[in-house]
């Protein structure tokens, strides 16, 4: 591979969410801001929205982190899971002993109880929800109802749903207009601005040991935001291929053109043709670049 070729110690765009790799740029400080200020504040629910790979799953992980040891967290990765499911891996996240024949209204005594216990301790609990878009109805109104539990003072739990745009719309629905008017605050992720492109290409670089001179000239560095439309996931797909590209040629830099090489790497040229035509015009329009994909 070619971290030894551009004096690297780890792979630099790699698809796996790494905390180490955060860009602290606008949209990611703005959302970490907001969930710190929502769960101090007390709010039983918090939203998140952004597209996919625009770094959800990685400031959840940021979020959980930074809560200090005050905080007991559970995370639910998968939540496509029935009420009962979501009740028993909630309880299982706090430590909660269960039996296999441990129903609905068992659960949720359990749940209450632990929760009420680390309540006396002096400690709150927040849940972080990934891929919230995915929850069944019944199950989010099985986590409003949990979401009423308080003391006199503060929530029993606070939870925090990560999803994409189409946890709005499901939130819009009928059936859940009771949770929705529980929201008090929420975020969106959004795709990094093309100011911005460069500082996060070089960051990622910088952490995975990069320490000389730039390995990406400007143009090379605007066709890959205009390709990935400034989605972090695909920014690191192709920027990955640029490099790969750049080791093969026996580069150290990363021009235009093995930039452009990268963007139509499995694509015809037609059809990296037209991409590139939708996105300029996307740019020209005052629209976010559509990115590379079909």
């Amino acid at each position: 591979m070619y971290l030894a070729h551009f004096g690297l110690r780890e792979m630099p765009f790699s698809l796996t969410p790494d905390i180490v790799f955060a860009y602290q740029g606008r949209a990611y400080q703005e959302g970490l801001n907001t969930l710190l200020l929502a769960l101090d504040s007390g709010e039983g629910f918090v939203k998140v929205t952004g597209e996919v790979g625009t770094g959800k799953t990685l400031l959840c992980r940021a979020l959980l982190a930074r809560l200090g040891d005050d905080t007991v967290t559970a995370y639910i990765p998968n939540p496509k899971l029935g009420t009962q499911q979501m009740l028993r891996h909630l309880a299982l996240e706090l430590g909660v002993r269960l039996r296999p024949q441990n129903r609905v209204p068992d659960l949720y005594v359990a749940v209450e109880r632990k929760l009420l216990s680390l309540a006396d301790e002096g400690r709150r609990v927040v849940l972080c929800i990934d891929e919230a878009q995915a929850l069944p109805v019944s199950t989010l109104e099985s986590l409003r109802l949990l979401s009423n539990l308080e003391t006199g003072k503060h929530k029993l739990i606070q939870i925090v749903l990560f999803g994409q745009p189409e946890l709005d719309d499901l939130l819009q629905t009928r059936a859940l207009r009771s949770l929705a008017s529980r929201i008090a605050f929420s975020a969106r992720l959004a795709p990094i601005p093309q100011r911005d492109f460069g500082s996060y290409l070089r960051h990622r670089l910088g952490v995975a040991g990069w320490a000389g001179p730039d390995i990406l000239s400007a143009p090379a560095c605007w066709l890959l935001w205009l390709g990935s439309g400034g989605v972090p996931r695909r920014a690191n797909a192709l920027t990955h291929k640029a490099l790969l590209l750049a080791f093969g040629e026996g580069c150290r830099h990363i021009d235009a053109g093995l930039a452009w090489r990268a963007w139509r790497d499995g694509v015809s040229l037609p059809h990296a043709l037209r991409s590139l035509f939708r996105s300029t015009t996307a740019l020209l329009l005052g629209r976010p670049a559509a990115g590379a994909t079909p």
